[in-house]
Order: C-alpha cells, then sequence, then structure tokens
C-alpha cells in the first residue's frame, strides 16, 4: 500500500488492518501524516484489540508535536483498554507534568497498576518531579523503593545518594549499604558532583567520574583536529559553556573574557546558554569576538563547527556539571582542549588534555591522582570580576540576626554540609555561648535535619538561623553583616569564599587532598591570611573558636582584609590574572613544525 495511500485511507481500506502492518508504514511517515494515518486506523478499527497500542504511539506523536492535551486524551484512551499498559502511565504523567500539573502526575504514577518491570519505571519518574520541587524527603522514599526493587540503576543510586546530601541525611549511606547494593559500590555510583562532597581523595573522585563518563559518554567516531595544530597569528581561544548567563559561572567569568590580549588572542563563545536576558549575559556576549549559539546543534555538529573555526585551544567551562557538551568535546575539536572552573575535581574525558589550577588546589604529590593533567597557574587559579554593584542597606535587624551575637555564617549549598563539618559547628557554637549560625534557606527536610541534629547534641536549635534566598547585592551585602565565615568540607566554598573575602569577612576553612578541598585555602594564601586554614576537625573548631573568644585575633584578620585592598590585588586582579592564564595557554598551544 502507498504511503499516501495509508496517510489519507479511508475507513473500509483500514477496516480490519492489523496494526502491525501499519506500524512500519506509519514510522516512515511525517508526524502529521502518521497521526492521521493512526486516527484513521482507530476510527475504522476501535474494539480491536490492538486499538490501545495505537491509542499510545499516537500519543507519542502528539506530545512530540507539543500537543500534550490531545497526547493526554490518547493516553488516557490506551489505559483505558489496557489498565496495566505502564508506560501509558509513564507518559501520561509526564504529559500532565509538561502541563503545570505536577500532583496529578504523581497521582498517576502512584495509582498506576504496577508489573515488576514497570514498578521502577513509575518510582523514578515520582523521584524525579518530587526533587524538583524539593520535597526530599518523599523524593527519596520513592528513589529507595525503586532500589529496593532493582538495586541495579546507577542514575537512581546517583539521585538517591545526592537527594540525601541535599537533606543532610546521614550518614550517607547505610554501614552495609543495601540489598544487592554493597558501600563501595553505592559510592562508585554516587555521581561526579556527589563526589567532591563525599569524598576527599582524588583518586576516587576520579574512579567515580570514570565510571560516570564510562555511562553516559561515549567515545566519538572519530577525532577532528590535527594533531599539529594550526598556525594562526592570533591564537584562536574558544569558550564552551552552558552558563553564559547569570549563573555563578557567568559572574565569574565576565570580566576575563574583556581583558583578554585582541593582539595576541581572538575569543570565540560556543554557547548553549539559555536567552535569560541579564545584564551578565549581555557584558559576556559582548566581550567575546564570535558568539557561536550552540544549543539548537548536535554535538557532532557543534564540534565540527569548532573545527572549521580553527580552534587553537577550547577551554570547556563545565566539566562535569549540567547542560556539559561532553559529547562535543569527544569529537577532539580543537588540538588542545582544557577544562576550567566549572567542575573542581577530575575530568576524566581522554580527550581533554589540560585541568586549569593552581600549585596550592593541586599539590604536586597529587597531580597524579587528576585526569586530564593539572595545568598550575602561578598565583590564584580563580577567576574573579572586581566591579562591585551598589549593594542595599540591610541591618542585622532587617536580616533576622541578633545584634549582640557573634554572627557565623556559611552561605555553602546544604548538599557540601557534611556530618563532621556540622558536628564541628555545633561544637563551636557550644564553646561560643554568644555565636549564632546564619545559613542561607535551601530545602525544608535539611532545615528540619540540622536542627534535630542541634538539638541533640545540646544546643539550642534556634541559634541556627535561615536567610532567605537574595539578589547578588543583597547577598554580597549580608557578609558584612557576619563575624566569621565557616567553610564546608570537603567541598569547600569557592565563589562565596572570595565573595566573603571581597567583603572583608575572615574565613575558617579545612583544607583536605582535593582540589574542591583546598579552594577556599588558596584564595586565604592568596589575600594573607594562611593562619584561616585548619588541617583537622579539632584544628577547624579552635581557630574558629578564637575568633570568637579573642577579639584581638579577629581584629587583626579584618584589618588585613578592611577596605577590601588585598582582595583587589590578589582575587580581584582580573587583569593580571587573564595574562598567567594567557602566558599558561601559550606554552601549551601546538603548532605545525616549520617548514
Amino acid at each position: 500500500m502507498a504511503l499516501d495511500a495509508v496517510a489519507a485511507a479511508s475507513d473500509p481500506v483500514l477496516s480490519g488492518l492489523p496494526l502491525e502492518r501499519l506500524l512500519p508504514i506509519a514510522e516512515t511517515l511525517p508526524p502529521p501524516a502518521a497521526i492521521a494515518a493512526y486516527r484513521g486506523w482507530l476510527a475504522a478499527n476501535p474494539a480491536m484489540p490492538q486499538a490501545c497500542a495505537a491509542w499510545f504511539n499516537l500519543g507519542v506523536l502528539l506530545a512530540g508535536l507539543g500537543d500534550r492535551a490531545q497526547a493526554e486524551i490518547a493516553y488516557r484512551n490506551a489505559l483505558v483498554l489496557k489498565p496495566d499498559l505502564y508506560q501509558a502511565s509513564v507518559n501520561l504523567g509526564l504529559a500532565l507534568e509538561a502541563q503545570g500539573r505536577g500532583e496529578e502526575a504523581l497521582a498517576t504514577w502512584q495509582a498506576a497498576l504496577q508489573p515488576e518491570a514497570a514498578r521502577t519505571a513509575l518510582l523514578n519518574h515520582r523521584g524525579r518531579l518530587l526533587e524538583g520541587r524539593k520535597d526530599y524527603a518523599a523524593a527519596e522514599a520513592a528513589l529507595l523503593s525503586s532500589l529496593l526493587t532493582d538495586p541495579a540503576q546507577p542514575d537512581v543510586i546517583q539521585h538517591w545518594s545526592h537527594i540525601r546530601q541535599k537533606a543532610c541525611q546521614w550518614p550517607l549511606h547505610p554501614a552495609g549499604g543495601l540489598p544487592g547494593l554493597a558501600p563501595e559500590h553505592l559510592v562508585l555510583q554516587s555521581g561526579p558532583l556527589g563526589a567532591l562532597a563525599l569524598t576527599d581523595d582524588p583518586g576516587l573522585q576520579r574512579r567515580i567520574g570514570e565510571a560516570w563518563i564510562a555511562r553516559k559518554v561515549p567515545p566519538a567516531p572519530a577525532r577532528l583536529a590535527p594533531e599539529q595544530g594550526y598556525r594562526h597569528d592570533r591564537i584562536r581561544l574558544g569558550y564552551l559553556s552552558s552558563d553564559f548567563c547569570r549563573h555563578a559561572m557567568g559572574f565569574l567569568i565576565g570580566e576575563v573574557l574583556e581583558c583578554h590580549d585582541r593582539e595576541r588572542f581572538e575569543i570565540f563563545g560556543y554557547c548553549s546558554s539559555p536567552e535569560d536576558g541579564s545584564d551578565v549575559r549581555a557584558r559576556i556576549l559582548a566581550a567575546l569576538d564570535h558568539h557561536v549559539p550552540i544549543g539548537g546543534l548536535t554535538d557532532e555538529q557543534a564540534a565540527r563547527r569548532i573545527r572549521d573555526d580553527e580552534i587553537d585551544i577550547l577551554i570547556d567551562l563545565n566539566g562535569l556539571t549540567r547542560g556539559a557538551r561532553l559529547e562535543t568535546l569527544r569529537w577532539k575539536p580543537a588540538p588542545v582542549q582544557a577544562t576550567y572552573l566549572g567542575y573542581i575535581g577530575p575530568v576524566p574525558v581522554p580527550e581533554l588534555d589540560w585541568l586549569i589550577c593552581d600549585a596550592h588546589v593541586v599539590p604536586p604529590a597529587e597531580a597524579a591522582h587528576y585526569a586530564p593533567k593539572p595545568l598550575p597557574l602561578p598565583g590564584l587559579y580563580q577567576a574573579n570580576d572586581a566591579r562591585m554593584p551598589a549593594l542595599p542597606a540591610i541591618s542585622r535587624a532587617t536580616e533576622g540576626l541578633p545584634d549582640d551575637a557573634f554572627v557565623l555564617c556559611c552561605f555553602n549549598n546544604f548538599y557540601k554540609i557534611t556530618e563532621p563539618v556540622f558536628d564541628a559547628w555545633a561544637e563551636i557554637l557550644r564553646r561560643l555561648p554568644q555565636a549564632v549560625l546564619w545559613l542561607a534557606e535551601d530545602n525544608a527536610a535539611g532545615e528540619a535535619a540540622l536542627r534535630t541534629r542541634l538539638a541533640a547534641g545540646g544546643v539550642d536549635p534556634a541559634r541556627l538561623i535561615l536567610g532567605a534566598r537574595a539578589e547578588p547585592a543583597h547577598y554580597l551585602a549580608r557578609f558584612v553583616l557576619a563575624d566569621l565565615f565557616l567553610d564546608t568540607f570537603p567541598y569547600n566554598a569557592g565563589t562565596v569564599a572570595s565573595d566573603a573575602l571581597r567583603m572583608g569577612l575572615p574565613i575558617v576553612t579545612l583544607s583536605g587532598r582535593a582540589f574542591a578541598s583546598r579552594m577556599a585555602g588558596s584564595l586565604l594564601t592568596a589575600v594573607g591570611l594562611p593562619e584561616g586554614i585548619a588541617t583537622s576537625v579539632g584544628d577547624y573548631v579552635a581557630r574558629a573558636v578564637a575568633h570568637g573568644s579573642d577579639p584581638a585575633l579577629h581584629a587583626r584578620a579584618r584589618a588585613v582584609l578592611a577596605g577590601g585592598e588585598a582582595w583587589r590585588r590578589s582575587a580581584g586582579d582580573t587583569a593580571g590574572f587573564t595574562a598567567r592564564l594567557e602566558a599558561a595557554l601559550e606554552a601549551v598551544r601546538r603548532q605545525p613544525a616549520e617548514a
């Protein structure tokens, strides 16, 4: 039967036609014609046993065209005919979620008839949606039920573990693991971001990253760039990012792009970032010589565009974070490829050549644990933006802080708060009865867990104060109201630590082995306050308590940071940083040998 004939077939032609004869033909049709074919077949064969499959396929096509309301009807019709068609329940929930009807989606997945094979899919979608809504207790319960049904689900292990980190559920993993999952397997499947807050062992972080990449990022069929490089008068430097917008990365990188020496470098931005209309995005795009949107390109298309532009050095600004274009990097579209700033740990993608860092965050003794090879910059590794926004007038009263307290603060995300660190904070509060702990709001489950932990340790939970999330200028102004920043471990503050020092707030940090646990130490060394760096939990507690009990010691640290000069000549020296970065890149550039 001709394709056009099927698309426009009359009921007599389709009546009694087995669905399996229509399926291969419909698959070759454009979606609107395939939809018409399925509608015609259903009109001609409403009572055939295969009608549930036709309704399901029709729903898939409608959803693919964005007609979620009609897709919902199709999936519901499929379920009327076959209530245990769990694929229709899954897709119906997705259609409801896409229409903003999250509660109905959750109810659909909960109520679906669940043969064993279907149970995990339904539970996983419940967990995903609940996690997105920060209902971490319910999300964790759904994913745990899924793992108890089928433990061989690495993605579910990753999300379950990270939900527990965000909700401050300790210990993170049961001592004996889970049925079918030994403790070491839970660790190895914890995912790249979770790994930074899970372990201070860079070798283990690397193994976790390798397991994730092996599962998620297959090798590309070919290498695109010539290994020997190109010969250009100016180095063509490409930045690859999904965060050229109102994002922490965007705030850090903008001035670096502006400071590049245009006589020696030509700057390309390969951008899959959202068009958020922000001033941050506008500034970044204005600082690029070439803005190349790649959000709508496949990874191969993006890689071939980079190759066509003959980029000498490509810097990935995502690493192993959301939005990364790792598949693009695997095509090796530039002869030299580096990763920087987006992910603070090993990024073991074989096609990456360099990890941009400094000698403090990756000491020589630890360099062998990293992939790609560390490329240490002289001085501080972290880019910053020296511009200061106009700050609002706020006070302790407006922020809900007591005027007479010694205010300990940490504005890191909750998933960075680990059991040993929070217990150290509780001990500091016990030894400084005039102190309060000021955190940024994150999620209700985590807040409840932290308050319960304080109470169990004999500390009044009312001494924990949560501040609502704030706009960047308001957030910066808050540092002025605090007395001491308490850092997290093994995942230190990075941008947040720089902001604290910029605003004159001393920091106590705990430095370990891994890059992520040495970020704040690198900043403290740069501004001339290495005495803020502890090397054990006991040392960390002692240094924090000394700030709260020895006014002279605290005043000396304040004096070093007063006026912001120490920060401006180190972390805030963007022109100097950019020059050091350029020198390092020139040293690793590849060029064809002279003829």
